[in-house]
This record gives C-alpha cells, structure tokens and sequence, in this order.
C-alpha cells in the first residue's frame, strides 16, 4: 500500500487522472479490435457459427481476400475515391479559403453558409445526391433535356463507367467546407504585414503565394490533407446510400465490402480480415500525421 501511495505522489500523480481514460479505451477500442484480429484468423461463417465451431485457419484468410478479384477491384477504388475526392476538395477549398480571407463585404455570412454541407448528416446528403444523379427524375438529367444536350437519360448511378464519378463528386461537396475553414483559419494566422513588405520589394501576387503563403501554411496542409485522407478512406454510409457498392461492384469500397462480406455474405471472418486491412492502412496513415505533428512542435 506504501509503495503505490509513493508511487502516486508528485509526477506521477498524472498517471492516475490518466488511467480513467486508458481503461475506457481498453474497453470500447482496445476489445473490438482485439476480437476482430481473433476473428480474422478464424473460420466462422454463417453455417458453423450456431455450432460454436471456430477452426484455427492463421493466414489463410487474408490470402483467399487477396486472390479475391473484388477485394482487388475494392482497394483499386478505395484509391481512387480517395486521390480525387482529395485532390479536387482541397484544390477547391483552398480557393475559396483565399477568396474569402480578403476584407470584403458578406464574406463572414458567405463563409458560414459553407459549413451547411459539412452539418448535414451524411445520410441525408447521400440521398440528396442518389435524387439529384436519378436516371428518371433526378435534376441533372432534367436540365440536361431542358438545354438539348441529351436525348436520352444518362444512368449516371448504374453505369459502371460513371458510377464512381458520381460519388467522388458527391463526396467532394461533402469535403469543401472542412478544407476551407481549416485553411481559412491557418490564413488569418499569417501576418499581413509579410505580404506588404514583399510588395514594397517589388513581389508579385504570385511570388507573394509561392513563397509567403504557402510555406506559412505548411503545417496546416498537412494537416487537412492527412486528416482529410483518414476521413475518405473509411467512408462508408456515403457509398452505402448512394449506390451499395454497385452497379458490378464498380463503387464498393474496403469498407463497404467489409460489411457485405460480414453481413450479407455472412462470412464474418473474411469480413473482419477485410476490415483490418483497412485498419492497418488507416494506423500507418495516423502515424504519419503524429509524426508530422511531432515535428512541427518541435520546429
């Protein structure tokens, strides 16, 4: 009793308001991921699962995942949704954080009316866009008619060649106000006498860019950029809502694959191998942003 008594006295006293939250942590994080890693070197699918019979299988699940054409085809698209939805979102985001840093009227009502996309659930702004890509009476199809540039109805959702476009763009409008108010925020940080003085130096409003705002801004690209990958990459109930994964599962996802192999194929141990996969991917990605962090604190 002595010892614990000296060992919580002074500095580290802060390990016992910590532990609260470590043991939390355990439970709700720590036990899923643990059981979901057992579960993936198993073989429990729908027809042994009542028998209580789970075979021991070590690798074997995640090698039959990645001879799986579709897995394939999953992280193929996962990729894809991903670059884009990125490179468009901040490309677009950085934009209009430029536009509305500058001092102009309405600016500030304008940039809150941005957060709107960003505020509604994501289920509703799936449906949203599953009604407005509607091959009958979605309005995209409609306006198209109205001006003559089609004849017929695009199937903007079942066709596997566009499909994916469709969500990227969906997931795209979703991302521009999380880019522009965080990029926003790092801009109000650079001091605007940099710029005056580059400009007194004979600096061009491209220069001004090149080497004030952007250097300046650094930390907080990355930021966006990384927290906006972790963000896309596990994106489910977009994909989900929008279109299941289909037509020819030409816009399923690792996540939403996790889900239809655990769920609707019932095989639960390729579910769950398919979905540590995409937590492998997204732990790398989270270390490298700590790392990223450690680096600018210590700068």
């Amino acid at each position: 009793m002595k010892t614990i008594k000296r060992f919580f006295k002074h500095e580290n006293v802060g390990i016992l308001f910590a532990l609260p939250a470590f043991v939390y942590m355990l439970i709700v994080v720590g036990y899923p991921i643990i059981s979901n890693i057992v579960l993936s070197v198993q073989d429990v699918t729908v027809r042994n699962l009542a028998r209580g019979t789970k075979n021991f299988v070590g690798l074997n699940n995640y090698i039959v995942l990645f001879r799986d054409e579709v897995f394939r085809l999953t992280i193929s698209n996962t990729l894809k949704f991903t670059v884009y939805s990125l490179l468009f979102q901040f490309i677009i985001g950085f934009a209009l954080a430029v536009f509305f840093n500058k001092n102009f009227s309405f600016a500030k009502p304008i940039r809150g009316l941005l957060m709107i996309p960003w505020m509604i659930p994501m289920t509703v702004t799936a449906l949203i866009f599953k009604f407005i890509f509607s091959t009958d009476v979605g309005i995209i199809n409609y306006l198209l008619h109205s001006l003559g540039i089609i004849s017929e109805n695009i199937e903007w959702l079942t066709n596997p060649n566009i499909a994916l476009g469709c969500v990227i763009f969906a997931n795209v409008w979703i991302g521009i106000p999380f880019n522009t108010i965080l990029l926003s925020t790092g801009l109000t940080t650079i001091s605007q006498e940099l710029y005056e003085s580059a400009a007194i130096d004979g600096a061009n409003g491209f220069q001004r860019f090149i080497k004030i705002t952007l250097p300046l801004l650094r930390p907080t690209i990355e930021s966006v950029l990384v927290l906006g990958f972790i963000y896309t990459f596990k994106c489910y109930d977009l994909i989900y809502v929008m279109t299941s994964g289909g037509p020819v599962n030409s816009t399923h996802l690792m996540s939403t694959y996790s889900y239809k192999l655990s769920f609707e194929m019932f095989d639960y141990s390729m579910g769950s191998a398919a979905a540590n996969v995409l937590l492998v991917i997204l732990l790398v990605v989270g270390m490298v942003y700590l790392k990223i962090t450690m680096e600018g604190e210590n700068d």
